[in-house]
């Protein structure tokens, strides 16, 4: 078993552990042969651990992920409305790999983009040759690494917008996971812009 798949195997135990069977529906034998072959697949990658596996939202709808991450006990919270939070898609060029899993390679809460606005960082995430992460990525982050929050950077998901041009935002707040949004031209010291080097489904690695 590679490090890769061992890594992948581990946070497909912590979803199912926290409950995204029942978002999605299904037992959790069917949920866990949904994410095998990607699983599988990657006995034979050459990745290490700096990994996330992410079920699209055709499999599990994000308004309630929120509420199954936590920080010494504290669940995570939004007070946007469901409709809200549906509404921030991905955005041309960031659409997610085919498949009801996929992986993002080496996420970042963009600490070096701290304190700027997301139409600047977005560019300079661009200039980089860097993937600004998705809603989608960013609640994989809150949920497989929440010690990030505190001990890096809360972070704006640019991958992701809604309709009115809102970007969807991940942060500390009454110590525990809060999920909001901000506007384009707005800045906070204590976001950073999130990003990944690439994304990756089983058809990658067959």
């Amino acid at each position: 078993m590679s490090i890769a798949s061992q890594e992948a195997r581990k946070q497909l135990d912590r979803i199912v552990a926290l409950g995204y069977p029942d978002v999605a529906d299904m037992s959790a034998a069917a949920f866990r042969a949904l994410a095998n072959p990607l699983i599988e697949a990657l006995e034979h990658s050459d990745l290490g651990t700096n990994i996330l596996l992410v079920p699209t939202r055709e499999l599990v709808s994000p308004e309630s992920l929120i509420a199954r991450t936590s920080i010494y006990r504290m669940a995570g919270f939004t007070t946007m409305p469901p409709r809200d939070i549906a509404s921030f898609l991905p955005q041309d060029g960031f659409e997610p790999p085919e498949g009801p899993f996929y992986l993002v390679v080496d996420p970042h809460t963009g600490t070096c983009y701290v304190n700027r606005e997301p139409d600047v960082a977005r560019k300079l995430i661009d200039s980089d040759e860097r993937l600004p992460l998705t809603l989608e990525e960013g609640l994989a982050i809150a949920t497989q690494h929440p010690e990030w929050l505190l001990e890096k950077n809360g972070f704006n998901l640019l991958g992701s917008r809604s309709a009115d041009g809102r970007v969807p935002s991940i942060w500390m707040s009454q110590n525990a996971p809060r999920l909001g949004a901000v506007w384009p031209n707005s800045r906070h010291t204590w976001l950073g812009n999130a990003y990944c080097i690439a994304r990756r489904g089983v058809s990658l690695f067959i």
